[in-house]
């Protein structure tokens, strides 16, 4: 790739543009308003999670993306929400660039497709997450030790000689690997399903805290309810899990999922990325919680999904920390741990009798 533009200045746009420049990359990054002016003041300023220096990358600044511009690849790091307004502007372009999409989509490729036409259309999720503070980018570390793996593909499920330029590319940033997907459109959804349904609306209903949210046991069997309710919904609405392994998430019992997710959250794993996207992006995961409820339908019943949907909105109270009155659901539990137990009971009788 020669000439590649990233649209989007937040912090995976900002991590993107800092990491292909870093490997040598003709980069241009397009930014508006204050975060414009950050960046030409000191440049993308990166600090990871824990890292002592920051990265500074003086890469190209522009202002818009005109129908004339000539680029060889366009990446857009955007809300879900604000891609749709640009729509217009990114199909004047007729020069031939091919257009990246790195983000939520539970909606399908669709309108991309119909505003781009399909081969020039490609998806694919950032990673790992981060906010921005004043003029600097923080995110959680992405180096040699904490490597990620970012998942593209086309939205027809080929991989072209294209894909696997691309893949090339984000491959030469530090810190990142490439997983090239027949399904991307698929793990998108599953993507939303997994993490919108109930654990952002459960953030907010926790006051955008973590710990809050862990400490919060009603609040997490909500969560994992939710989350179970939309993987039914897609299962039944015709989307094959992707990664496979999501399907096992509608099959753990649930005090296994609320204790272990409990316990990440009061560790507050991944603190900088979630807490930070969710305070920011709020209109975005309502956005995609509306595009995942009206790809369900009416497929499955969505109780808790709908009942934490309105924690979307900031003047919504927060629920009360630490309540524990919803019963969890320990009845799938009682097979396995019986069968257990009973086991437990014989070895002990074999091992007494030879003893």
């Amino acid at each position: 790739m020669k000439k590649i533009l990233i649209i989007g200045a937040g912090p995976l746009g900002s991590l993107l543009a800092a990491r292909l420049y870093e490997a040598g990359h003709n980069i241009f990054l397009m930014a508006r308003g204050k975060r414009l002016l950050d960046i030409r003041q000191h440049g993308v300023v990166v600090q990871e999670d824990g890292a002592d220096k920051e990265e500074v990358a003086p890469v190209k600044l522009v202002e818009a993306f005109d129908p004339d511009d000539d680029y060889d690849l366009v990446i857009v790091v955007m809300r879900k929400n604000q891609i749709e307004e640009i729509l217009d502007v990114l199909s004047q372009n007729k020069r031939g660039p091919s257009f990246l999409f790195l983000g939520n989509n539970a909606a399908g490729p669709t309108s991309l497709v119909e505003a781009l036409g399909k081969e020039r259309v490609m998806l694919g999720f950032p990673l790992p997450g981060g906010k921005i503070e004043g003029h600097v980018a923080r995110v959680m570390p992405v180096n040699e030790k904490y490597t990620y793996k970012i998942p593209i593909g086309e939205v027809d499920g080929s991989v072209k000689k294209r894909t696997v330029e691309v893949a090339k590319l984000l491959k030469s940033m530090r810190g990142y690997e490439v997983d090239i997907r027949k399904d991307m459109d698929a793990w998108l959804k599953y993507h939303v399903g997994i993490l919108i349904s109930g654990f952002a609306p459960a953030i907010y209903a926790a006051d955008v805290n973590l710990k809050r949210l862990g400490k919060t046991q009603d609040l997490l069997i909500m969560a994992v309810r939710a989350t179970k309710e939309a993987l039914r919904g897609l299962r039944k609405a015709g989307v094959p899990p992707s990664p496979g392994i999501v399907r096992f998430f509608e099959y753990v019992p649930e005090p296994v999922l609320v204790t272990l997710i409990g316990w990440i959250a009061r560790k507050e794993y991944g603190k900088t990325s979630l807490e930070g996207h969710a305070r920011a992006a709020r209109d975005e995961m309502q956005h995609l919680h509306k595009e995942l409820k009206s790809l369900i339908g009416g497929k499955v019943k969505t109780y808790y999904m709908d009942m934490l949907s309105k924690y979307f909105n900031a003047d919504e109270d927060p629920f009360p920390e630490g309540s524990r009155n919803i019963q969890m659901k320990w009845k799938p539990l009682l097979v396995p741990l019986t069968g257990i137990l009973l086991l437990i009971l014989f070895l002990f009788r074999v091992a007494k009798k030879r003893g």
